[in-house]
């Protein structure tokens, strides 16, 4: 599991958070860090690598292309209620992934949203994304993760299962699944 350091803890409370390197179970090492509004380009690149389905479990809808004012909503976080997290393959500097966290007004509950460049799928870099969010939200005091799944995204299903996430009905929507993990409080 991933945990932030003191640095990192302090930032959360900041305007930004602080960038990582980060290690993947079977050794990938990439970096990450919070978008910014310069990024809204890459981002869009990444997301011309993403596969189909993948865009259509990421956005819960079938799109072909992600646009610009979904790009402009992904790239124009308030760094308090809202992060995105970049994710880059260190040698050659091109954007792999990104893992979008979008909280409730009471910081207590938030919700995320993985996607990744298909050449860069079973690296390990989702499962080390998905603990880096969850220890930037339990810094933060987040309580509770939800993902909201396409009952055919069985990836990201068995995903989170496998990190401790908690698969239920989604209300209103049987195609659909919400998971949900509990965060403890970080140790001080």
């Amino acid at each position: 599991m991933v945990e932030l350091n003191l640095a990192d803890r302090r930032a959360t409370s900041g305007t930004t958070a602080s960038s990582a390197d980060l290690t993947t179970r079977n050794g990938y090492v990439f970096r990450v860090r919070p978008a910014a509004p310069s990024d809204e380009a890459e981002l869009g690149e990444l997301f011309r690598h993403v596969d189909r389905d993948d865009l259509r479990f990421r956005f819960l809808s079938a799109i072909h292309k992600v646009g610009h004012d979904q790009l402009k909503a992904l790239v124009t976080v308030d760094h308090e209620h809202v992060e995105n997290f970049l994710a880059f393959d260190i040698a050659s500097g091109r954007m792999i992934a990104t893992a979008m966290l979008a909280a409730d007004d009471t910081l207590s509950r938030a919700e995320v949203a993985l996607a990744i460049r298909t050449d860069y799928k079973r690296l390990g870099i989702s499962w080390t994304l998905l603990d880096h969010v969850a220890a930037f939200a339990r810094a933060k005091g987040i309580q509770t993760l939800e993902s909201i799944e396409s009952r055919d995204n069985h990836q990201a299903i068995d995903l989170e299962r496998e990190r401790g996430w908690i698969a239920s009905a989604c209300p209103g929507d049987p195609a659909s699944m919400v998971l949900r993990m509990t965060l403890t409080p970080p140790a001080v």
